[in-house]
């Protein structure tokens, strides 16, 4: 990591704001994985490190709550992950932020490889199936003016950001990170698929 990285300076983003549309409407902060929900399952990978959670999340504040974790409400509506990343910048407490899509598939070795990669600026996971710009470690006080621009000036391409800072991309040899995205993704993660939408909780 940058030398100027410590443990004491990183604080956890999820992004558990998109809508899920390939699997028909469904949160997937609250898919079902071992016996919990998907969310809780990261967070459990987390909590070795005694990092800051935040979770970028527009709905089920309680339910996040529940499980000690604080959501914070895009403050731009309809504009996509920037929109949470620039929510979870704004209220990040510490020097580095380090996004993650709430549906990753694989946690480690991955985040391990990535800082211990990543440039004096940051920098964003490439893992075997390509770039995965939603896992970055963001640099806050570089992130914070220029991920506002990008919103004002409508700009919402999020690897596009990353290249106006400079962040370079950090290779992960011989990991495969995941998102689940589609019922193939559960299917081939041994996941059930979710409910129908009249049977989900409100």
């Amino acid at each position: 990591m940058p030398a100027r990285v410590s443990p004491d300076t990183v604080t956890v983003g999820l992004l558990a704001g998109g809508r899920g549309t390939r699997l028909g409407g469904v949160d997937k902060a609250w898919l079902e994985r071992d016996g919990q929900s998907q969310v809780a399952w990261l967070a459990g990978q987390l909590a070795c490190r005694a990092w800051p959670v935040l979770v970028s999340a527009n709905t089920h504040a309680g339910r996040y709550r529940e499980l000690g974790l604080r959501a914070i409400p895009d403050r731009s509506p309809d504009q996509g992950p920037l929109a949470g990343i620039a929510a979870l910048a704004d209220t990040c407490p510490t020097p580095w932020l380090l996004t993650l899509p709430v549906d990753l598939v694989a946690l480690e070795p991955g985040l391990d490889l990535l800082l211990a990669g990543v440039g004096a600026g940051g920098g964003v996971a490439e893992d075997d199936e390509g770039l995965q710009p939603l896992v970055a470690l963001w640099d806050v006080t570089m992130l914070r003016p220029e991920i506002a621009d990008a919103l004002d000036a409508g700009r919402l391409a999020v690897r596009e950001l990353q290249a106006r800072l400079g962040m370079p991309a950090c290779r992960l040899p011989g990991v495969r990170l995941g998102n689940l995205n589609t019922p193939q993704d559960l299917a081939d993660a041994g996941l059930p698929m979710p409910p129908p939408m009249e049977a989900r909780l409100p």
